[in-house]
């Protein structure tokens, strides 16, 4: 018997422990191929872009590790995301930054930055079958400093606003050729390293850019706005909070972005779900790992983004969440990188429509907190991984370990010859 046939075999057994329980996993793995992940472009190439500006400076983010076969230009980018797609089940979409327009050899500051430096993306993702999602970028810039949206020099301020309503238009003409909104994440490292006594004045600057910036409507695309507990540097203070943003979402109806590693680490993200869906139209998610203070390493199948997913579907939310993935790990093969977050991702994602929602809510209606407590201990054990084989096995992607092989070969054959 070979692995389609085992994988098969193993599957029907499955889907039989399933209805048992009154889960139709037929049903279940539709759903699952509609789950689209938007995933990041900076995983490729360590957060680097391709401008052509100097002088870059920090400004609150850092890739750590020097493991070879980056991207370099557009092209590799590209072609490392068309690998991923071989290797992950779904039709997804693909989360840009500012910085990776299609500059040429010209010096575009990030005010000056249009539409038409991003004609090249909209035409390759929509021969490649990927929506685009879209990022201001705030942080590496000479105009960066601790301060950007936030400054209280109006000359810095303006600058970033300007970048900001720019990258807004981008992303309706991005969602106008698509005919799919284009979702725009705002995320500014604002803070303090130190202790400062103008919290006050820094939120109230950062909310006057934001009513400034958000002035201009739009059709085609969707605002979120991204907190932070702390930045590279700027440890004592965040001007853009989670408070502050969760105030200001809710008073403008913007959508929140939730990154996972950008709180406290005993926080518990998936209890955020329920209440912002109650006062903001959407939610979008950045699906990332902390690890200690560091908020981006690799997603796995862990605790936290199974109960995330999770209270999504308990919630009946997966029409109002947006899934994005943010992290970066010079560290390893980001190739691999890239197929280990996306698949831990769809993983969790399946064991939560896998749960037999309908018999757990029966029971916490009636007050059976026995039964509803062991029945959710036994779905942990169920064989959720023959159906997720099935799921690989069904789009004509690698089964289980198979896909460390076609990363390596990836390697030898395409980045291991890059300098």
């Amino acid at each position: 018997m070979n692995k389609s046939e085992l994988v098969q075999k193993s599957y029907d057994i499955a889907k039989e422990r399933y209805a048992a329980i009154g889960v139709d996993v037929e049903a279940t793995l539709e759903k699952l191929q509609k789950v689209q992940v938007s995933i990041h472009c900076w995983q490729a190439d360590d957060v680097t872009g391709f401008e052509n500006l100097k002088n870059m400076g920090g400004g609150g983010i850092q890739a750590t590790g020097n493991y070879p076969g980056k991207a370099r230009n557009i092209d590799e980018l590209r072609s490392d995301i068309e690998k991923v797609q071989t290797l992950v089940g779904g039709d997804h979409r693909l989360n840009l930054h500012a910085i990776y327009g299609d500059f040429g050899n010209k010096v575009v500051d990030r005010n000056e930055v249009e539409p038409s430096h991003f004609t090249g993306w909209m035409q390759w993702a929509k021969e490649k079958n990927l929506m685009l999602d879209f990022n201001s970028t705030s942080f590496g810039h000479p105009k960066s400093g601790d301060l950007t949206l936030a400054n209280p020099d109006k000359s810095i301020r303006d600058f970033w606003i300007d970048h900001t309503k720019r990258c807004r238009a981008i992303s309706e003409e991005m969602g106008k050729f698509q005919n799919d909104p284009c979702i725009m994440n705002l995320w500014v490292h604002d803070g303090s390293k130190d202790l400062t006594v103008n919290r006050y004045l820094y939120r109230s600057l950062l909310e006057k850019s934001l009513d400034e910036i958000y002035a201009q409507e739009y059709k085609n695309m969707k605002d979120c706005i991204e907190s932070k507990l702390f930045g590279i540097a700027l440890e004592s203070y965040t001007v853009g909070s989670h408070d502050f943003y969760l105030g200001y979402g809710a008073k403008k109806q913007k959508m929140v972005t939730l990154d996972m590693g950008h709180f406290h680490l005993t926080e518990s993200v998936a209890d955020k779900i329920s209440s912002l869906l109650l006062f903001t139209p959407e939610i979008m998610l950045h699906v990332s790992r902390a690890v200690r203070w560091d908020s981006d390493h690799v997603v796995l199948l862990n605790d936290e983004i199974t109960e995330l997913a999770k209270e999504i579907i308990r919630a009946d939310a997966l029409s109002k969440v947006h899934i994005g993935l943010d992290f970066f790990d010079a560290s390893i093969n980001r190739i691999g990188a890239y197929a280990i977050g996306i698949r831990s991702t769809q993983k969790a994602f399946l064991q939560g429509l896998l749960e037999p929602i309908a018999k757990l809510r029966e029971y916490e209606a009636n007050g059976q907190y026995f039964e509803r407590l062991a029945l959710l201990e036994e779905t942990k054990g169920l064989p959720w991984n023959a159906v997720w084989d099935y799921f690989c096995l069904k789009n004509n992607i690698a089964v289980g370990e198979d896909y460390i092989t076609e990363v390596q070969q990836y390697e030898k054959d395409v980045t291991s010859k890059r300098n």
